[in-house]
């Protein structure tokens, strides 16, 4: 197989958020290669949002896009979709399964039961690394990865931190491991400049308690432009925190500073903002910091999950999550002093150049298959 064209099978459930992106990507950047991809995803989460995603994929996809149900807790139909997933892997020919998350990376190693030619990597991208030791739910989990550990050729973690994480959660692997970063296109490294009435600052992320954003109306109250008049702020996306969001927007009297524009694409929206701001409580390895540094925006985030890694020579610079205070001082600071915020911008954008490129991230998955498949 060394060299030759691969016919490989991309498990997951429902096609939304970070995880989608990654399987999109990578189904592309690998049809470009001129591997064969087909994707298994999830019949019980369909509406046209869903349907239109993988309606643009479809063509990347030679080996065509089958639905199966994947319940999100566990249900009757994780005991059925492994073996229809077993068949389908049969009848492709297939040599690599990569599954994707906690459901994805159980059904690709289910599917492998009673033999076959196919070797199965995973990537968790969260998944089982969000549930507690403490939770009956996350002792499930966690045993079931122990248990599929045997039939894994490889896993595949998009940060040093996911990593960790779940070293610390199901045990240090024991098969073959390794860290491949999430890359950006050629694309999304062209410069974003901020349009002449853009506001001080932009957040891009859903509205939710998890994502900071209410630390982030704390911490703009008390920041300053150099004028001294109060700064500004834009936030694009939606969520189930939206309407307490607004609710302290009004009491804190935020109201003429902040401009809530609902759920809108990243890249035009960083030009709504000078700065980028990502407050998160807690993170994997989020694609809005490699966005918004790639479309050359200084950005303001705190030190959770793999982001020190995205940040890089620049990590010092990171906040406590949670602080409002630490929050404030930092956008205070690139107020206070926009060449050096720049310069920081330019220093980090080097780092994301050099390791966070589709190409790079690509070609190690690639060689990964093969290696899995040379070990077989």
């Amino acid at each position: 197989m060394a060299g030759g064209k691969l016919r490989i099978l991309q498990v997951m459930r429902a096609p939304v958020g970070g995880l989608f992106r990654h399987v999109a990507d990578l189904t592309r950047a690998l049809a470009a290669n001129g591997h064969a991809v087909g994707l298994v995803v999830d019949s019980l989460a369909n509406d046209a949002q869903t349907e239109g995603k993988l309606a643009e994929l479809l063509p990347h996809a030679s080996l065509g896009i089958h639905r199966f149900a994947m319940p999100r807790v566990l249900g009757g139909g994780d005991l059925r979709t492994p073996f229809a997933v077993r068949r389908l892997a049969r009848r492709l020919n297939i040599d690599v399964m990569h599954g994707h998350g906690a459901k994805g990376g159980f059904y690709a190693r289910l599917a492998l039961l009673g033999g076959g030619n196919a070797v199965a990597l995973y990537t968790p991208h969260g998944g089982v690394l969000h549930f507690s030791k403490a939770s009956a739910s996350g002792r499930l989990f966690h045993r079931l990865e122990r248990a599929l550990m045997a039939r894994t050729g490889a896993i595949i973690f998009e940060s040093a931190y996911a990593q960790a994480t779940y070293s610390a959660l199901v045990g240090e692997p024991t098969c073959p491991a390794e860290v491949i970063h999430n890359g950006l296109a050629p694309e999304e490294f062209v410069p974003v400049p901020p349009a002449a009435e853009a506001a001080d600052f932009v957040f891009v992320g859903e509205l939710r308690d998890l994502k900071g954003i209410h630390v982030l109306a704390d911490a703009l109250a008390v920041v300053k432009r150099a004028d001294g008049k109060p700064a500004t702020l834009v936030m694009a996306g939606d969520g189930p925190s939206r309407a307490e969001l607004k609710e302290q927007v009004a009491r804190l009297g935020l109201s003429k500073r902040v401009t809530m524009l609902g759920a809108q694409p990243a890249r035009p929206t960083f030009a709504r903002g000078r700065v980028a701001v990502v407050p998160s409580l807690a993170e994997s390895l989020p694609y809005v910091v490699l966005e918004a540094a790639a479309a050359r925006l200084p950005v303001i985030s705190t030190r959770v999950g793999g982001i020190p890694e995205i940040f890089g020579p620049t990590a010092a610079s990171l906040v406590p999550p949670g602080d409002a205070a630490a929050l404030g001082a930092a956008m205070q600071q690139a107020i206070d002093d926009p060449a050096a915020a720049q310069a920081e911008m330019a220093e980090r954008l080097a780092h994301i150049e050099s390791r966070f490129s589709l190409a790079t991230m690509t070609d190690g998955i690639e060689a990964l298959y093969r290696a899995v498949l040379a070990r077989a």
